[in-house]
């Protein structure tokens, strides 16, 4: 069985680190908070923030909260334990596209975690044709919008929805998670169903 796994926000814990520098952004560098929409994954849905002002942000944060980022609480246990049950696992990230350092300073964590994935997609747009063209059972990913276009088409999802981020109705092609507990406690289930 193939599963297909996001990077930030799913194996690495930058999407907080990320909201945190988009807040100290947003107050210190625009004197305000300009949020419209805690619901959303990314900062460019999140706040009302100009091209300019989004540019700013991205060379003076970006790379400076993914590379203060870490694993995910849980996963390393649990990647060992779905490598051991035999799971193919393949990174479909857009890390990479925005700020190409961004790629190197993921596989630096994941080389030092010894962690070592089946396959790697870097700076991918759209996930769901490489879940297709990888035939990917079960997609893994925090970003609602990816879950629904993926899920849509007939492969399952788990949805690692954090904090304030819009709730999805779960269905037998979306399934919601906050935690690899939870993550490990599905796959078990899959494997106990057959």
């Amino acid at each position: 069985m193939k599963i297909g796994i996001d990077l930030d926000g799913v194996v690495i814990d930058s999407e907080n680190n990320f909201r945190t520098y988009e807040e100290i952004f947003a107050i210190e560098d625009l004197n305000e908070r300009r949020i419209i929409n805690y619901q959303e994954p990314k900062y460019q849905g999140r706040y009302l923030w100009t091209e300019e002002e989004q540019k700013m942000f991205n060379e003076k944060y970006l790379l400076k909260a993914a590379s203060e980022s870490n694993l995910m609480p849980g996963f390393l246990i649990i990647y060992e334990k779905l490598k051991k049950m035999g799971f193919e696992m393949i990174v479909i990230t857009a890390r990479g596209g925005l700020i190409k350092e961004m790629k190197n300073d993921a596989i630096q964590l994941l080389e030092k975690n010894k962690i070592f994935f089946d396959k790697y997609y870097w700076n991918i747009t759209n996930k769901l044709e490489i879940c297709q063209k990888e035939k990917i059972d079960i997609m893994i990913d925090d970003d609602y919008k990816i879950v629904k276009q993926i899920s849509n088409s007939k492969i399952k999802t788990i949805y690692f929805r954090a904090g304030r981020l819009k709730k999805l109705k779960t269905n037998k092609f979306i399934y919601e998670v906050n935690n690899w507990g939870d993550i490990y406690r599905y796959f078990v289930n899959l494997k106990k169903d057959g």
